[in-house]
């Protein structure tokens, strides 16, 4: 999908995603010290407003601009006199992250679901977005999806397991804290599933 496909996806509904952060975004980024985060593929924000929330200075980037909009409002109402903690911009996830190298404590993918050539990019740039010390957090839907759990994309090529996200930045000054498959509890209109994300920490050496 391009910016414009994202562009029409938000307009046609309230909220595409839920208004809450995602699950292991709280459970690895809370013990956490905060301070400078970047969530790359913000979405409508929810998780870098819960960054802001829990005292993190964030910038937020999508590729789509009604997302960035709407981010923009959702941080205003949500946050009221601190939605300066959230500057949300239009960005690509491949190219340098504004701010410049070394400007963060935290880069932040959630769900960016891209073929290899361009989620290696965009590794890239996230690592290099980190100062030494701080973390790169990647969260996506598992390849296992397809076979085991349930929803996300349909096509492999976007689809990473942790090992392929370990590869991917290979080279890189960066180890692995966590790198693993965890269940997501996901209510449908035909009952509970359950969703298999990968889920990688990683430290900037």
């Amino acid at each position: 999908m391009d910016a414009k496909d994202w562009d029409e996806r938000y307009a046609a509904t309230d909220l595409v995603w839920s208004a809450e952060p995602n699950r292991f975004v709280a459970e690895l980024v809370s013990p956490l010290t905060p301070g400078t985060a970047i969530d790359i593929a913000a979405g409508e924000g929810r998780n870098a407003i819960w960054l802001a929330q829990q005292g993190w200075t964030v910038t937020a980037t999508d590729y789509s601009s009604v997302a960035v909009d709407r981010m923009r409002a959702r941080a205003q109402a949500v946050l009221g006199e601190d939605a300066g903690r959230v500057t949300p911009l239009v960005a690509d996830a491949t190219v340098a992250a504004p701010g410049g190298p070394a400007a963060y404590d935290l880069a932040l993918f959630c769900y960016l679901q891209l073929p290899p050539a361009e989620w290696r990019a965009a590794l890239r740039q996230g690592v290099e977005a980190v100062r030494p010390g701080g973390h790169v957090l990647a969260i996506g839907h598992s390849a296992r999806n397809l076979t085991e759990g349930w929803g996300g994309p349909s096509a492999r090529e976007v689809l990473y397991d942790p090992d392929e996200v370990v590869d991917a930045v290979d080279g890189l000054p960066v180890e692995a804290e966590h790198a693993d498959i965890r269940v997501r509890p996901v209510e449908t209109e035909d009952g509970p599933r359950e969703a298999l994300d990968t889920v990688v920490m990683l430290r900037r050496t």
